[in-house]
Order: structure tokens, then C-alpha cells, then sequence
């Protein structure tokens, strides 16, 4: 499965394609952005800097031929697309480093329309090159406060564990997580080859982080199908959960995520490029909504997919015809789904109503 075109863009302009002269500016429109990962949000120009600085040699697809062909169908299709993201955390060496990322996925999130921001990290990726993974955490929560003042939005911090690492390990980042709730973390995260690892095994680890007080955000539903849900919503008790399109499958899992009150976070681009669908027009983001689940849009990687949050909205438009109405609706579900504070929350759905309210500019960008 190649990766997509339709929507696709540069990570220097955070202008999705597809705009008419009579369409409101999808980057105008405020929203939340609640599935981004650390590194896959990484500017696509600042990976080139920094291995380039380092004499990092990275592979012909995140040069030459970025974004690269993903399809994660089968391990095989997974272990490379881990691998090129492995590839991208090695050229984080410096503390500067680390807060670059981090003020840079601000901006392009602000200028996208972005009002809140919750990014996700498993510390223990980086726990050896930064002091351990408290430090780390320490580091990436200072980051997140001094890019959130600097870029004008707020953030929040998800920490996320590995579901191929060992259930114990999921343990020790929920106490670190649950350390730090009030204080710079929101959320605790599940994240990786959803086909790996028994999910059972991590219902603990999302025991203390429900304790905690933590908004639980694991992913699943994406690489497997609806049975996986279910299990999500038995074992991890999620408040939303990263990705859940197959979903779609069952009207039965529908009905429950529904009743249960579970948004999830959808993410157009990275559905197609890693070839759980093979179109846009195949991604069930009405099917959700129609069935009153809360749907979230989100860019998860960047990096490797070339398409930031607006792109989410544009490609939307574009192949499924979602008009302002609808897409205004998208942003309101994603902001009020977030876990930022009351007055973000209350003055991003007060810009949503304006912006719908507001004609198009006669030759709106993005």
C-alpha cells in the first residue's frame, strides 16, 4: 500500500490542500489535537538538520523519497515502519534537542488551528540517553510548559507505555505517570503493535493510572478488529481510545462504545498509509458519528505520514465530502473530549461557533 497523496503536505506549511476560494480555512477552525506522538512529530526538516549534524546516516525514505511507502499489514510492514521511527529518535541527543521538538510541534499545531495539544511519549525510549525515565519525564514536562506559553496554546502530556515490552515495565511508567498527575501529565497511554502482547496483561497498569485520576488513552481497533475493542473497554476501562476504526465492524461494539461514553481518535492519513484502509473514502469517521460516538481527528505521526491536523480536516473534505457544518461538529467533539482546563475548553468551542458562523473569505486558504 502506498502511502497517500490526497491531503498530503509538506511539514514546513501547515496549509492543507484542497481548499476553494468558497471554503472557510480549515487551519482557522479551532481544535484540539489529542493523537500526536513525540517523535512522529517531529519536523521533517529538523530530523534532515539533526542527522545531518551528527553524521547520522538515515535511509533513502525519510530523505529522498519522504514521506516514506508504509503498510504495517503484516509484521513485516510493522517492523519497518518501527524501525524508520527508531531511526528518528536516535537524532535526539540534547536537552536543546528534545525542547526544539517540542516548541516545533507546538507551532505547527497552533498554526493549524490547534487550541490544545496532548502529546504522547514512552519514556522509557529515551530513559538512557537522559538520566533515566524521571528525568526524562522531567525534562519533556518543562518543555511542554515553556512551548505552551511560547506558542499560545496549551498541552498536556501523555506518558505511554510499550505493549511489546513486558507488562511490569507498563507498571512502573503508570506509578511514574500517576507521580506526576496534576502536575504536567493528563493521560496514560498504551501504544505499539496492538497484535503483540496479551492486552489482559496491562489492565493493572491502567489501574493505577485510573486511581490516579490520569484520562486512560490506549490504543486499539486498528490493527485488529472489533473483538480487540472489546477487550480494550473490558480489561483498560478507556476514556478514548487511540485509533478504534474497526469498530466499524459491529454494530454491536458501536452500540457499547456509544453507551459507554468512549470517544476515539481518529487519524485519516496514517489509517491509509499504513494500510488498514486503502482509500480515504473507506475511513468510517460518518459510520462513527452516526452511531453517536465522539470522534477526535488526529495527524499520530507527521513524520512519517507528511500530514499535520488541518491536513485531518482537508482530506475529509476532500474525499468525503464533509462539509463546514460537519467539520465544525469534528472540532467541537475533539475539544470537548480533550482533558484541558475549563477556560481553553469553553473559549475553543466559542471560536468553533464562530468560525462556522463567519462566511468564507473570498479565496481562503487553509
Amino acid at each position: 500500500m502506498g502511502h497517500v497523496s490526497d491531503g498530503d503536505q509538506t511539514d514546513e506549511s501547515a496549509s492543507p490542500q484542497f481548499e476553494a476560494p468558497d471554503r472557510r480555512s480549515l487551519s482557522a477552525l479551532p481544535k484540539a489535537h489529542l493523537h500526536l506522538h513525540f517523535t512522529g512529530s517531529m519536523r521533517h526538516s529538523t530530523l534532515l538538520e539533526l542527522a545531518e549534524r551528527d553524521r547520522i546516516r538515515l535511509p533513502a525514505s525519510l530523505t529522498e523519497d519522504w514521506p516514506p511507502q508504509l503498510s504495517t499489514t503484516d509484521e513485516k510492514g510493522w517492523f519497518r515502519f518501527q524501525r524508520l521511527y527508531d531511526v528518528a529518535r536516535s537524532v535526539l541527543r540534547t536537552e536543546e534537542d528534545v525542547r526544539r521538538l517540542i516548541l516545533e510541534a507546538a507551532e505547527d499545531d497552533a498554526a493549524d488551528g490547534s487550541v490544545w495539544t496532548e502529546i504522547q511519549v514512552d519514556p522509557s525510549g529515551y530513559g538512557a540517553r537522559f538520566g533515566g525515565i524521571t528525568a526524562f519525564t522531567d525534562l519533556v514536562i518543562d518543555a511542554v510548559r515553556d512551548a505552551s506559553a511560547r506558542a499560545g496554546i496549551g498541552m498536556g502530556l501523555v506518558v505511554a507505555a510499550n505493549r511489546t515490552r513486558h507488562p511490569m515495565d507498563a507498571r512502573t511508567l503508570a506509578r511514574l505517570a500517576a507521580q506526576y498527575s496534576g502536575r504536567g501529565v493528563i493521560g496514560f497511554g498504551l501504544s505499539n503493535d496492538e497484535r503483540r502482547g496479551d492486552t489482559t496483561d496491562f489492565g493493572p497498569a491502567f489501574a493505577i493510572a485510573e486511581r490516579a485520576g490520569l484520562a486512560l488513552v490506549p490504543h486499539g481497533g486498528e490493527l485488529r478488529g472489533p473483538a480487540h475493542v472489546t477487550q480494550c473497554l473490558d480489561h483498560l476501562h478507556p476514556d478514548r481510545l487511540g485509533h478504534g476504526v474497526r469498530a466499524s465492524e459491529s454494530t454491536a461494539v458501536l452500540d457499547r462504545l456509544a453507551t459507554d461514553g468512549v470517544a476515539l481518535e481518529v487519524c485519516p492519513t496514517s489509517n491509509v498509509s499504513l494500510g488498514v484502509y486503502s482509500t480515504l473514502e473507506e475511513v468510517p469517521v460518518r459510520t462513527l458519528t452516526d452511531a453517536g460516538i465522539d470522534v477526535a481527528l488526529g495527524a499520530d505521526d507527521p513524520l512519517l505520514f507528511g500530514s499535520r491536523l488541518a491536513g485531518q480536516y482537508a482530506v475529509l473534505r476532500a474525499a468525503q465530502d464533509f462539509s463546514d457544518a460537519e467539520l465544525a461538529e469534528l472540532a467541537r467533539m475533539s475539544v470537548r473530549r480533550s482533558y484541558a482546563p475549563s477556560d481553553i475548553v469553553n473559549a475553543g468551542l466559542t471560536g468553533i461557533d464562530e468560525w462556522l458562523g463567519n462566511p468564507p473569505a473570498e479565496g481562503a486558504d487553509a
